[in-house]
């Protein structure tokens, strides 16, 4: 897929196409990211200015789903806000991290990932009950350190960390998970893109391509329905993720 490279207009209706898909998938449930990385890669694009230039496209999506939520935030946004400063410290570490690492790891690393995320989306994790006072432990405010280092070194299935710790530690709504998950990337990913910036990791060209589909795909996924056909859409983007995990980890050997 590397000749696509050569080919600067194909190329970035790519890029586009690929934003949009993973923005839906994003806001749906997760994984979009997962897309978004391999995609780049494959096309022949240097891993970590994949990892940067993935890193536009997550903000413009984020700020198309709180957007397309407004309506639901009410008074979540200082609670979502407060937890999000948590991810910081661990994200500015994770994004060190992710630059320094030598490209075959990153691969690698990032097939675990996409097997990770297949597995979470065709066996659903069984989640606890939902719990009717929030009660904030030291060990959910560690989770979130450990999740924003996750979010800044690979991003990729960050969605179901987040639903694994603020529903297994905090006992939440997947509605009110879901919201604060738009607000913990946003806010995390910000500096992150400083990291990255700072580094030359970004190629803003493709940056704005990415971005512009993802922040479609994640306002159409928040304002759409998605019930009908949603266990097709899984059985693809599967499909599609395995196809792309098995060419990521051959190029690596």
């Amino acid at each position: 897929m590397d000749f696509l490279l050569q080919e600067p207009f194909l190329f970035s209706v790519t890029l586009f196409v690929v934003g949009c898909i993973a923005g839906f998938i994003n806001v749906m449930a997760g994984g979009g990211s997962v897309l978004t990385l391999g995609s780049m890669i494959l096309m022949g694009v240097d891993p970590q200015v994949a990892n940067g230039t993935n890193r536009v496209a997550l903000v413009a999506e984020s700020v198309s789903a709180i957007i397309a939520f407004k309506k639901k935030l009410k008074n979540d946004v200082f609670e979502s806000v407060k937890l999000s400063l948590w991810t910081i410290p661990g994200a500015l570490f994770g994004a060190f991290f992710a630059i320094e690492i030598p490209d075959q790891w990153f691969q690698r690393i990032l097939v675990l990932v996409i097997i990770f995320v297949i597995i979470t989306i065709l066996i659903p994790l069984k989640l606890p009950a939902e719990k009717s006072e929030k009660n904030y432990s030291p060990a959910f405010y560690a989770s979130l350190i450990f999740t924003g280092f996750y979010g800044g070194f690979i991003q990729a299935g960050i969605g179901f960390v987040v639903m694994i710790c603020f529903r297994q530690l905090a006992g939440m709504k997947l509605l009110e998970i879901n919201i604060h998950k738009v607000f913990l990337v946003l806010i995390y990913t910000l500096p992150v893109l400083t990291i990255f910036i700072w580094s030359g990791n970004i190629n803003w060209t493709y940056a704005l391509w990415l971005g512009a589909g993802n922040f479609i795909g994640a306002w159409w996924s928040a304002s759409v329905s998605v019930k009908r056909g949603e266990k097709a859409i899984k059985v693809v983007v599967s499909v599609a993720m395995m196809i792309m995990a098995t060419k990521l980890l051959l190029d690596t050997l």
